[in-house]
């Protein structure tokens, strides 16, 4: 019945945007408007609490990702709020943003938030037959990037894509999982390169993400085998500063344990599930407002490890919880938490209301 609910609720919200000829843009993310917060709050309010945390979830399609009958019954079931794709041709890719966007808007539900790691160096790979637009490593000038930026643009518009995990930021490419994703070893030129990415990514209607928070590049090991380690102070963490000023809308928390450091240490939790890292510095510290979404939670060893991984990432602040191992056993565990802890319940309720936000100035309600 609740779904009847939410259908009404929604309907008079697009009826309202068309009588105002309002689409709101990712330019007004970070807006004071009023209008903005009104129609995020009624799409909050017509929600059910397990509605609300299903917006936190992005779950994974493609070759590497979960089987679509599994997508597709998660879809049904109201159950995510997005699907992240990974390996696939563009048709395939296409056709099953189709389907689910179908499902949506037969369930009267809203729509999700589509998102894949188009990284220059990993482009190819996540759409098969997709033009090769060469690795981060190699781009040097603005002229360079913008030419790269708009190829991906282009497929990921094309395809039906709105989030893109996009660009590295972290220093060198000779860590074992970053290598030619990196821009380089010169902090200025990454920041310049991955902040004119950023902009052009975000004027181009697409959702940019700064990664690996709080920096991944200097530290030995690969996150996807094993714990990683940063070991003393945080070195990359400044790079952040001038990304974040400039507006990014997300900003990607990797799975590295932080140890000997009196200030940031994490108490032997991996970045993402550290509330000291990702709510303490990040939020506070670096005072960014955007949206901060996991690392991946389903295979990487740095954050299977950990009991109730999903759960521990959403209480250190983060807003998107990236393919977690059980969707609905991720719900449930946030919802018995958020019962139980009041201070926690109204946390979620801004990281859900982030994640609307970013839909509306994303996805074309009308």
């Amino acid at each position: 019945m609740k779904n009847v609910y939410t259908f009404i609720a929604f309907v008079g919200l697009c009826t309202t945007l068309f009588a105002q000829k309002r689409n709101f843009e990712l330019s007004d993310f970070y807006a004071n408007d009023p209008q903005l917060t009104q129609v995020v709050d009624s799409i909050y309010d017509s929600l059910t609490d397990r509605q609300r945390v299903a917006q936190m979830i992005i779950t994974s399609a493609g070759e590497l990702g979960k089987p679509e009958a599994t997508i597709t019954k998660l879809t049904t079931a109201d159950a995510i709020g997005g699907v992240v794709y990974l390996k696939g041709s563009k048709e395939k890719h296409t056709q099953s943003i189709q389907r689910l966007n179908a499902i949506s808007k037969k369930q009267h539900t809203l729509p999700l938030l589509f998102s894949m790691d188009a990284e220059p160096s990993l482009f190819a790979s996540r759409i098969k037959g997709a033009k090769d637009v060469g690795k981060t490593i190699d781009i040097k000038t603005n002229a360079q990037s913008d030419a790269v930026v708009a190829t991906i643009n282009e497929e990921l518009k094309n395809i039906g894509v709105h989030h893109n995990y996009a660009p590295v930021l972290d220093v060198s490419p000779h860590n074992e999982a970053i290598k030619s994703r990196s821009y380089g070893n010169h902090k200025d030129s990454i920041i310049r390169l991955a902040n004119r990415f950023i902009q052009k990514t975000q004027e181009g209607g697409i959702i940019a993400t700064a990664k690996h928070f709080p920096g991944h590049g200097l530290v030995k090991g690969d996150t996807h085998k094993q714990s990683v380690y940063i070991d003393g102070p945080l070195q990359e963490v400044d790079n952040y500063i001038p990304i974040i000023a400039q507006g990014v809308l997300s900003i990607m928390v990797a799975h590295i344990t932080v140890q000997n450091n009196p200030i940031f240490g994490t108490a032997g939790l991996p970045a993402s599930c550290s509330r000291r890292i990702v709510t303490d510095l990040l939020k506070d510290g670096l005072c960014f407002d955007g949206v901060i979404i996991s690392d991946a939670l389903n295979i990487m060893k740095a954050v299977t490890i950990i009991d109730n991984a999903p759960l521990l990432a959403s209480k250190a602040g983060c807003d998107l919880i990236l393919m977690p191992q059980n969707e609905e056993k991720t719900i449930s565990a946030i919802l018995a938490a958020m019962k139980e802890d009041a201070a926690y319940r109204e946390q979620v309720a801004a990281s859900v209301k982030k994640v609307l936000r970013l839909k509306v100035c994303s996805i074309d309600f009308l």
